[in-house]
């Protein structure tokens, strides 16, 4: 069975002979544990890809996201980094009006649209691997990114029509971005938005329903439309938009289940693919070997139905690499 149909058979809960995994490795975890890293590429293959891109008119960036320094993005926001590896904070934000009558200074990324079509779909036919979009449509971050999360707040809570025209402006153009991917022989378009706190919500959650629910129906719908499925990122306690996400149809939820509480997501196990993880704040830092172990069978036990489970965890700062590769090689002890 190659990776792409383990992918597939995971997300449909038909039984996989084994749990699909993918690692992220951050530049830290590069720099400062190389061999493991090769060990870990080695030994534990990853079942998902990002396709590679070739554009006519490359996206402007300015700097390196995980470098200490500037860095801009092809937006046109501006990150302040004070630590190697992580990616920094908006510090000067590019919309300072109190409409957003400045939104003009915001680029809208065109260039993204530009990529070689053929050039992925050849990418995707040399490969057994299940291949994601490189591209990950982000529209709460993204104007958060424009605006400064603390005034991005305050025009939620106000209700600024400035707001709600770059909020419209944004979508659409991540709407063109989703349906060119769309038209590609990738196998999931992939979004993201980080939406928790530590312990709730980072917004009213009937905001969350009235504003943003929408936008992701959109980005679902475009992905089923042609054939695709749809994968989503978001940090922090989420509880209350899983519902929905599963009733929009999203195949696949990569988020932070130990946050969450396991135990709470165990209804909805056989409804939704949980793409990872394990506990980067304290299990991947500080766990003794039996703990992590203990944790990755907990996963397994509540959320696997015959599928519903992809091993993925992040390989960032702060994380002992021996407790990366014990989550690997636990996943993979359950089908041999």
């Amino acid at each position: 069975m190659t990776s792409r149909e383990l992918v597939y058979q995971t997300l449909s809960f038909n039984d996989p002979e084994r749990v699909p995994r993918q690692l992220w490795l951050l530049p830290w975890a590069s720099k400062n544990h190389p061999n493991m890293c090769d060990k870990l590429k080695q030994d534990f293959k990853p079942d998902i890809i990002h396709a590679d891109v070739l554009y006519e008119n490359p996206p402007v960036r300015i700097g390196d996201p995980y470098e200490i320094g500037e860095y801009i993005d092809e937006w046109g926001c501006i990150f302040e980094n004070k630590q190697y590896g992580i990616i920094g904070e908006v510090k000067k934000p590019i919309v300072i009006g109190e409409d957003w009558e400045d939104f003009d200074n915001v680029h809208i990324p065109t260039e993204l649209l530009t990529f070689d079509i053929d050039a992925i779909n050849d990418f995707c036919a040399k490969t057994n691997k299940f291949v994601l979009t490189p591209v990950h449509p982000r529209p709460f971050e993204q104007l958060q990114f424009m605006r400064g999360t603390e005034e991005f707040f305050m025009d939620l809570a106000t209700g600024n029509t400035g707001l709600d025209k770059a909020i419209n402006k944004v979508h659409e153009f991540n709407c063109k971005l989703l349906s060119r991917w769309a038209k590609t022989d990738v196998d999931a378009l992939f979004i993201m938005d980080d939406w928790g706190a530590q312990r709730s919500l980072l917004i009213n959650p009937k905001t969350w329903v009235a504003i943003f629910k929408p936008l992701y129906k959109d980005y679902i719908d475009i992905a089923h439309k042609h054939g695709k499925k749809i994968f989503m990122h978001s940090d922090g306690y989420i509880l209350d938009i899983i519902d929905h996400l599963i009733e929009l149809g999203l195949d696949a939820l990569n988020s932070q289940i130990f946050c969450i509480g396991v135990e709470n997501l165990e209804k909805y196990a056989g409804k939704i693919t949980f793409w990872g993880e394990v506990d980067r704040q304290w299990l991947l830092p500080y766990a003794k070997n039996d703990e992590i172990i203990d944790a990755v069978k907990k996963v397994y036990k509540t959320l696997w139905r015959n599928g519903g489970c992809i091993a993925q965890c992040e390989f960032g700062i702060g994380a002992n690499p021996e407790n990366v590769f014990t989550i690997f090689e636990t996943w993979d002890s359950f089908h041999k």
